[in-house]
């Protein structure tokens, strides 16, 4: 929602729209997110309405507090900004203090009366015939306006409108782009959870299968789109990418450096996989009191069922991969035998002992002349230029083992 009050707010200045309407119904939502819309708000040069359909509660009645009016549906309500975390039960005093302080300067930025502001977030502020002590404030839709904190009741948008004095207008709602809803749609954890898999998936078997390219592909194809969404919302922080890479190094080291699967491994798989959970959410450098409970187990649980099927898809894909049909065009999954003319031509005789010239340069590996026949050979590490002349000292295999003559 931080996002898309921005993109319409944008809109509305591209346009040059002359009153910015938005129609709220909202028990509230993350402070940070709250804050950042009220900035917007209170920095646009374009009068802003704002039409309560039923609640705006918490953040609601915060961003409610930035617009220049406030319209309330009969049966409204307004208030009720304690901060809370995860439990539902009030924040520490420093987050009611700075709530207190942004609910204040707004409503005076506005010209509403402040304390009745900070009684909506603190319970022991006490107004005389208006809120009662021990008890936050939450305002029907007669008393906003009785204290002069809503405009007028009003049913619609469009009555709104008439009561502002506006009958001739044109209402261009805004409406996301079509990118703009894919990025809301990666943003659902069960779409991040699949992009999750992929990334695990893909980066598994283009370690089984080097060269292939096409796993590597689609972990970084889905990669792209998954961080790219969580960036744009100011969800995914630099730090949190970076810890993502960190842990791809180490599993790369466990993998290809270090032998078996000890502390580099462990540690490149918490963070890769604490990572992409520390990207779902708007936590603070690992501070979570403003991210609502159920977004972190959502994205716990994203991450960690991704991961399990992440395990199912190696087991049963490392079982089933060397049978399927692509996997048989880009491998050799058939046994050469012998009786089909897959042969080995052995010397038949021994070439110990024997003088001949280096036919290419051997480094430590190459061709050499016997008897005017070309034969595979390596030295025991000296390099030989062409042409020099040689001696066999060992015969392995199909290969010969020389030294200079």
């Amino acid at each position: 929602m931080n996002r898309y009050v921005k993109l319409a707010l944008e809109e509305a200045e591209n346009q040059e729209s002359d009153i910015i309407l938005i129609e709220m119904d909202t028990y509230g939502g993350a402070v940070n997110d709250a804050d950042d819309i009220r900035t917007a708000l209170l920095d646009t040069e374009t009068p802003t309405y704002v039409f309560i359909n039923k609640d705006a509660a918490s953040a609601g009645a915060l961003i409610s507090f930035a617009c220049d009016s406030i319209y309330m549906a009969p049966g409204a309500s307004i208030g009720a900004a304690t901060v809370v975390v995860q439990t539902g039960e009030a924040a520490p005093d420093k987050y009611q203090s700075y709530m207190r302080s942004i609910m204040r300067s707004t409503a005076e930025a506005k010209g509403r009366n402040p304390e009745i502001a900070e009684a909506m977030v603190d319970e022991s502020i006490y107004i005389e015939g208006i809120s009662d002590s021990g008890k936050v404030l939450t305002l029907s839709t007669s008393e906003a306006i009785k204290y002069e904190i809503a405009t007028a009741e009003v049913i619609s948008v469009t009555d709104a409108l008439e009561h502002a004095g506006i009958y001739d207008y044109e209402i261009t709602e805004f409406e996301l782009s079509a990118l703009e809803k894919i990025i809301a749609l990666v943003l659902n954890p069960a779409v991040s959870g699949i992009l999750i898999l992929i990334i695990l998936g893909g980066i598994y078997f283009e370690l089984q299968t080097p060269g292939v390219g096409f796993p590597i592909a689609a972990a970084v194809i889905a990669l792209t789109i998954y961080l790219i969404p969580h960036y744009l919302h100011g969800l995914a922080a630099y730090w949190e990418i970076i810890l993502f890479f960190i842990g791809l190094v180490l599993i790369g080291l466990e993998i290809f450096v270090i032998p078996g699967f000890g502390i580099a491994g462990i540690s490149g798989l918490i963070l890769t996989l604490g990572s992409l959970t520390l990207i779902m959410l708007g936590n603070d450098f690992f501070d979570f009191s403003g991210v609502p409970t159920d977004q972190i187990y959502s994205a716990m649980g994203a991450v960690s069922i991704s991961f399990a099927l992440s395990l199912i898809l190696v087991v049963v894909g490392s079982m089933r991969l060397h049978k399927s049909s692509f996997i048989n065009r880009l491998a050799l999954t058939t046994t050469q035998e012998s009786s089909e003319g897959y042969q080995v031509n052995f010397h038949q005789e021994s070439l110990v002992g024997k003088i001949g010239a280096a036919y290419t340069v051997l480094r430590p590996s190459g061709k050499v002349e016997i008897d005017g026949k070309i034969h595979d050979a390596f030295t025991r590490g000296d390099f030989i230029d062409a042409g020099t002349a040689i001696k066999v000292i060992s015969q392995e295999s199909n290969t010969l083992k020389v030294k200079k003559a």
